[in-house]
């Protein structure tokens, strides 16, 4: 009795020994609820800690023993790429290789050590070796990006031609030469636009034309899309277009030959995707065959800005990308058919593995479709996807594992990962694997009721409407994150539009575009791309009647916080399979909470773009500009990023510009010129409307804001004395050489924004805060900024006081 009641009283002996002589064991089945209710709670939260850290452990274990840890190294690898894009500077590349040497020797020394500390070294090498691969690729593409904008000649082959249905033809131009002026420093690949050339150029031919060339945009805002990033890794230094229509450089010669055998490879694979896209708009016109082109090739320039604006606010857009629904359904569709044909002959399906001889055809098609589709990242990742998928068939392996989409992210290149495409597609993949896991895992039970003949064919449609609306629910709220931190909104009505829509593309439009690509080398595929048009005129009028209900939520920047957290918290939910997703499920949960409750960040009250011809004050609830019609590309971003729809236009005054429009930009005015000026920008500000423009056109705009400060912005530099003294701040785009006005404005020139990018300023209690795209010019895809034509060298400084420029 003694010994039993000593081994009942160890988990309690903290609560005293004193009375282990009166002690009585417990009753069976009795609960000692009345000692429990006694312990302190600061005795039982320690015991309630440690023992669901033991929980977590064990859970730990059990994911290792799947396997699952190792799905976490792309995470890290990505991690890894990331921070070095996103860093300030270079990091020193013998620097990193020399971390990375002593974390892999040191996971290589401690691969007998605890799973802790393996694990944790072998996350930091993962981490290294990301920033390593990240600094090699930036290294290997060593794009040179215009420094500045520039209208000269330009001279170069044509590699690739995409046209837009309405004349205009995009050309992806290898640049031979410049003149008049010779750039010092010239791209050596540039995207230009031609209109008016009667006939398209070919692939190969060398032209030269008149030509407005810009460097790659920069982020519209501070902490938006940096559109010089992707420029830079896509080789692409310039971008502009023709004036008039362009010549060959020499009529006499043919196509040139591309500089080597990779490259001559590429082009005919551009060249049978450019007749390819040409056939299809040949038969079937309009938004139509442009839609069905882009389906194929992916060329998506000629389908109309209206139609594509519905397909975007409809939730619709992602058909028009080649991606893994593309993919799956043509390649699944061959399988299917071609396993089925082959079932027909009795001799060949008895002696052949028919599975096998379909997933190897199936393989085949799919890899002519990557081949076709322009290699965009969308593709690349599904292509990938499915070869993986239909290689397992031949091992007889599982064709759907989340190890598939590890090795995929593995194989994407380290710059892609920062991109919307590679975010949305794969953050989709991840969360419809990872449903289609616990679906698998689900327990089921045997229902006869269902299984009934009569029941059977109800069943198989209710399943694949129910599948269309589980994959359409997790597709979308797996992509919400990253379509409001790239795009800054939400599509309402996605479900309904994808409901609708998916049986037409299943059963229509991908069957029938697959047996039409089968017979276009023979000449018969004209009936097979009228049934296609049949269903894209089907899914064009539901993209229309969807976005006419609106339903498209603005919902701005989020902070770079909650972003990085809801990130790691999607990937907890969607890597693991035990209880421990629920650690996923949690952090989106409380940081979602807690950016509600929070107050959001204060909007800017004036905006500049990063060339200065674009500047607004933000309201309440609108933004007015200095322009009419500001362009779209700039201001939809504005809008959609401070969540401001309205645009109101400035009040045109009467009064010619002075120096008259066409005359140079610095022209200087008389100083009677400049007194009527002066004194036209001061009424101007007085009587105009707060926070309104009032601008004579072609010479200045200015406006008074709503705590008394003046903002005036000027076309010419002639304008620079008056404004400087009629207003608080001024913004010109002309490149001047001097950053500062005499009277005490803050003045932002060409020269100044070209450096700093798009700024937003705040207007506070201690004085004037400005926000600015870029804080230092010192990573590739952005030194192009800090470049000096007339020195021709890199440089930061060489800006004087606005004293010297005889105002």
């Amino acid at each position: 009795m003694q010994e039993l009641t000593t081994v009942e009283l160890r988990p309690e002996a903290g609560e005293g020994a004193a009375n282990t002589s009166n002690f009585s064991p417990p009753l069976v089945g009795t609960r000692p609820t009345r000692t429990q209710s006694a312990t302190p709670l600061r005795h039982r939260l320690p015991a309630a800690a440690s023992q669901l850290l033991r929980a977590g452990m064990r859970m730990l274990g059990e994911e290792a023993d799947h396997g699952r840890l190792l799905l976490f190294s792309p995470v890290f690898l990505g991690a890894g790429s990331a921070v070095w894009f996103l860093a300030a500077s270079d990091f020193p590349l013998v620097a990193s290789l020399l971390c990375l040497l002593a974390l892999t020797v040191a996971v290589v020394i401690a691969s007998r050590s605890r799973t802790a500390v393996r694990a944790t070294l072998l996350a930091l090498a993962l981490v290294a070796c990301g920033m390593v691969s990240a600094q090699l690729e930036s290294w290997r593409i060593s794009t040179v990006i215009l420094d500045s904008a520039v209208t000269t000649t330009v001279t170069g082959r044509v590699e690739r031609r995409e046209g837009d249905g309405r004349g205009r033809w995009r050309y992806i131009l290898a640049v031979t030469g410049t003149e008049a002026p010779q750039v010092k420093r010239p791209p050596e690949r540039i995207t230009a636009i031609a209109r008016g050339a009667d006939a398209a150029f070919e692939i190969g031919d060398i032209i030269t034309g008149r030509a407005r060339l810009t460097p790659p945009a920069g982020p519209a805002l501070p902490e938006l899309n940096d559109f010089s990033f992707s420029a830079y890794f896509d080789g692409i230094g310039a971008n502009g277009f023709f004036y008039g229509a362009p010549t060959k450089a020499d009529l006499q010669a043919g196509q040139q030959a591309a500089r080597s055998t990779p490259e001559a490879l590429l082009e005919g694979l551009y060249r049978l995707r450019s007749g390819i896209g040409d056939r299809i708009r040949s038969i079937l016109p309009g938004d139509t065959g442009a839609f069905a082109a882009a389906l194929v090739t992916d060329e998506r320039r000629a389908i109309s800005d209206a139609t594509t604006e519905a397909l975007r606010q409809s939730g619709l857009a992602h058909i028009i990308a080649i991606s893994g629904l593309n993919m799956a359904l043509s390649a699944g569709i061959f399988f299917v058919g071609f396993r089925m044909l082959l079932s027909l002959f009795p001799g060949i399906a008895e002696a052949y593995p028919t599975k096998k001889i379909a997933a190897a055809g199936a393989l085949i098609a799919v890899t002519a479709y990557f081949l076709i589709s322009g290699f965009a990242v969308s593709a690349e990742r599904a292509f990938i996807m499915m070869a993986i998928m239909l290689i397992a068939v031949f091992f007889d392996r599982p064709s759907i594992s989340l190890r598939n989409v590890a090795l995929v992210i593995i194989a994407i290149s380290p710059s892609e990962a920062l991109g919307p495409s590679f975010q949305m597609s794969f953050a989709a993949t991840l969360a419809l694997v990872s449903g289609y896991q616990l679906w698998k895992d689900r327990r089921v039970r045997e229902n006869a009721f269902l299984k009934l003949p009569i029941i059977r064919p109800f069943v198989t449609v209710a399943g694949f409407f129910g599948g269309v609306f589980l994959t359409s629910l997790i597709g979308g709220f797996s992509t919400a994150l990253f379509s409001i931190e790239h795009f800054h909104r939400l599509t309402a009505y996605g479900l309904p539009a994808n409901l609708a829509t998916m049986p037409i593309i299943s059963f229509i439009i991908m069957p029938a575009g697959l047996l039409a690509m089968l017979l276009m080398p023979f000449g018969l595929d004209v009936w097979a791309w009228k049934i296609v048009g049949f269903g894209l005129d089907l899914v064009i009028a539901v993209a229309k009647t969807v976005s006419g209900w609106g339903g498209n939520i603005d919902v701005g920047r989020l902070p770079a916080w909650y972003f990085a957290v809801a990130v790691a918290g999607f990937l907890l939910l969607t890597l693991f399979r035990t209880r421990l997703r629920h650690v996923g499920t949690s952090i989106i949960a409380v940081a979602t909470l807690i950016l509600l409750l929070l107050p959001g960040p204060r909007p800017p009250d004036l905006v500049i773009s990063e060339d200065g011809s674009l500047v607004a004050v933000v309201e309440a609830a609108a933004m007015a500009s200095n322009r009419e019609r500001p362009p779209d590309f700039i201001f939809d971003q504005w809008q959609r990023a401070l969540v401001r729809p309205r645009h109101d236009p400035p009040k045109m005054l009467d009064g010619p510009a002075i120096p008259p429009e066409g005359q140079d930009r610095r022209v200087r005015l008389s100083r009677d010129q400049q007194n009527e000026a002066r004194t036209a920008m001061r009424a101007a500000a007085a009587a105009g409307d707060a926070d309104r423009f009032s601008c004579v056109k072609k010479a200045w705009c200015t406006s008074r804001l709503g705590n008394g400060q003046v903002v005036t912005v000027i076309d010419n530099a002639g304008y620079l004395g008056p404004a400087c003294d009629a207003a608080d701040i001024v913004v010109t785009s002309v490149r001047l050489r001097f950053n500062n006005c005499r009277s005490g404005a803050t003045l932002f020139t060409g020269e100044t924004l070209r450096r700093t990018g798009s700024i937003e300023l705040r207007f506070t209690d201690t004085g004037l805060e400005v926000a600015t795209a870029f804080d230092a010019l010192s990573r590739p895809w952005m030194r192009h900024r800090a470049y000096d034509w007339r020195s021709n060298s890199f440089t930061d400084s060489g800006l004087a006081n606005v004293s010297d420029s005889g105002e």
